[in-house]
């Protein structure tokens, strides 16, 4: 889908569902908040749930001026992953007003919070104030937080899939860099040399985790893992980017690829012992600080399959309001500050690739990236696809009965049964969901 209808359409969600709440008018919104007072939520007290990384860090560290600005007390909590959907989990499911506004993984959690009703949607809010310029997020990343045509989050982490790559073997085997799938795997076999300790490809193999990074095999040969409310994991485009994934790390992985998420992928790679890794664009930081020369690290679009290049272009984080929050201005307030061009660009000087395209061409707002990386991203951005995993409720579930086919492709089994075995589960998974 082209750049411009895919943000259109997005932008059309936003303007019909403004339009059909006649343009909010008497909200208490950001609009009238500005005009009514410098501090117009003074003494208002919201509870913000964060989890624990680099734009959490970022937004603590300048809270007291949001503070100061608006008049808003934060209790700012900063959890782990797993601590931070444990206990939204809990307070969602009672029912609490706690806590006002909260970080969310929306691939993984978006459908299912949506289906409880349990998120505000904010389509309204984000069009609100035209100095928020919510025209400036990108529209693969607007996808990702957008359910049933209801926005119900913001970006404010993106990932895209690249391909990692050793500069200093290929140029050593005079190799290119691969532009399609096929010359991936070709330069792959010329450069696998385990008894040298150099394998040939790396990438998740452990069978939940592995699917996010399998998904742009898949999409690039033109197949999916759902079309609508069909599994369709067994389609011949599919299986194609399957046996791909199964053949680079049976083939040219460690022995003990199984094991491995991408914490194992990025250190093996970044130890010098693969030629290729292909993972999430944001996990670049791991791989030059752990060890391999900056110079010898390469970055790559992902190869073009039958269908072309279709990478992964997610919002890997998001921001979102409870719909049982008595405080929900004030929570806006909190996440029009949070994903605002000042915070999204303090995040990318370190960094975190954010949603707000503008940054992707502002000298500032590159300034934390290598050099030959950001083409790489900006390139990847208007191509890629808005989903790594299949929009269901039940994501692990899916995850686990789509990872199966690769683990079982990987110890020798058939990948093509396997493929219409796990098509059967994933089919009966998303009726159960109806």
């Amino acid at each position: 889908m082209k750049v411009a209808g895919r943000f259109c359409r997005v932008l059309w969600i936003v303007v019909m569902m403004v339009s059909a709440a006649g343009c909010m008018a008497g909200r208490n919104g950001a609009d009238s908040r500005m005009s009514e007072s410098e501090r117009p939520f003074d003494n208002v007290r919201i509870t913000a749930y964060m989890a624990k990384n680099p734009v959490a860090d970022i937004l603590r560290a300048h809270l007291p001026e949001f503070e100061k600005e608006t008049g808003i007390k934060v209790d700012f909590q900063a959890l782990t992953n797993e601590q931070l959907s444990q206990k939204m989990f809990v307070q969602m499911t009672v029912g609490s007003e706690s806590p006002d506004v909260f970080m969310i993984r929306p691939l993984e959690e978006l459908s299912l919070y949506e289906n409880n009703g349990w998120l505000m949607p904010l389509e309204s809010y984000a069009v609100s104030d035209p100095r928020y310029d919510f025209a400036d997020f990108s529209s693969t990343a607007l996808e990702s937080v957008t359910v049933k045509e209801k926005l119900l989050a913001v970006p404010l982490s993106t990932e895209q899939q690249i391909l990692f790559y050793r500069k200093d073997l290929l140029e050593k085997k005079e190799i290119e860099v691969p532009q399609t799938l096929d010359q991936l795997e070709a330069a792959v076999k010329q450069v696998h040399d385990p008894e040298r300790g150099v394998y040939g490809f790396v990438a998740r193999g452990q069978r939940s985790a592995l699917v996010t990074q399998l998904s742009s095999f898949v999409y690039s040969e033109g197949g999916n893992f759902t079309n609508e409310d069909q599994a369709v994991l067994n389609s011949k485009e599919a299986v194609k980017g399957i046996e791909r994934y199964v053949r680079l790390l049976g083939k040219y992985g460690p022995p003990d690829v199984l094991n491995y998420s991408w914490t194992q992928s990025a250190e093996l790679f970044a130890q010098g012992k693969a030629a290729f890794f292909t993972d999430a664009s944001a996990i670049y930081p791991m791989l030059t600080q752990s060890g391999l020369a900056k110079e010898k690290i390469g970055y790559a679009l992902f190869p073009a399959g039958e269908a072309g290049r279709k990478p992964y272009s997610t919002t890997a984080w998001g921001i979102a309001i409870n719909a049982k929050s008595a405080r929900k201005d004030g929570a806006w307030a909190f996440i029009e500050w949070a994903s605002g061009r000042d915070m999204v660009l303090q995040a990318q000087r370190i960094g975190n690739p954010g949603a707000r395209s503008s940054l992707w061409h502002d000298k500032e707002g590159i300034s934390g990236f290598p050099e030959e990386l950001i083409p790489v991203i900006n390139e990847s951005i208007p191509i890629g696809m808005s989903y790594d995993r299949p929009k269901v409720i039940h994501v692990k579930e899916a995850r686990d009965i789509i990872g199966s086919v690769v683990v079982k492709g990987l110890i020798g089994e058939d990948v093509g049964v396997a493929a219409e075995s796990a098509n059967v589960q994933l089919q009966e998974l998303i009726d159960s969901e109806k």
